[in-house]
């Protein structure tokens, strides 16, 4: 069964079914060569799914680093994912940014004015995630978050007034099918493909970017 985001031509994608959390964390590092590492998961407490953190009013509950040195869990073998993820099936999917890939973060509402924009002006999209806080990731080269605000300035913006967040070494996004409690699973808006294997650069995206910002103000 096949489910797909309402959305622009670009996030008619369908979610992953059938596919265990070990399976897509091995085929990230195997097939896209990205580093992952696993996060925190979901447990049934009274009818409602906690966070393994323990705490109740966790803000990404089941997906979040489970300890602060998680930058040297990530791993880039398959091999090590499979067995990191065997101890805890259920952990969460995470992704290192600043490493093979930099990422620019936007309101959802903005990501699709963005990625329709982006259509028009037949641009090479990277993978974009949608998350359930509303929130796209749009995957892009290493070192987007040192230029970025000097590109977004260039535009006419103040970096501040935007909601557009460069994240880069240091921050991680989570992958699809990662479950953020009970708001529903991360998913693609636009998936990983042979023919997006080859990242954009900042600069190529901050323009329908930056322009979907201002307008979502």
């Amino acid at each position: 069964m096949e489910e797909t985001i309402a959305g622009t031509e670009a996030a008619q994608i369908p979610k992953q079914r059938g596919e265990s959390l070990l399976e897509t964390a091995v085929r990230y590092a195997e097939e896209r060569h990205w580093d992952v590492f696993p996060g925190t998961w979901l447990e049934p407490v009274e009818g409602v799914q906690r966070c393994s953190c323990g705490d109740v009013a966790c803000a990404a509950p089941g997906a979040h680093p489970t300890r602060d040195d998680w930058a040297t869990q990530a791993t880039g073998s398959a091999t090590v994912a499979r067995r990191m993820w065997s101890k805890q099936p259920a952990a969460s999917i995470l992704l290192p940014t600043g490493r093979t890939f930099d990422a620019i973060s936007v309101a959802e509402t903005a990501g699709f004015l963005a990625l329709a924009r982006m259509e028009r002006m037949e641009l090479t999209l990277g993978p974009v995630t949608l998350t359930p806080d509303r929130r796209m990731q749009f995957f892009v080269l290493p070192g987007a978050s040192v230029k970025v605000p000097d590109l977004v300035r260039k535009l006419g913006w103040a970096p501040s007034s935007l909601d557009l967040v460069a994240l880069g070494e240091g921050a991680y996004v989570a992958a699809p099918p990662t479950r953020f409690g009970s708001s529903g699973a991360v998913q693609w808006a636009c998936r990983p493909t042979p023919a997006n294997r080859w990242l954009p650069d900042a600069e190529e995206l901050i323009s329908p970017l930056a322009y979907a910002c201002g307008r979502d103000r």
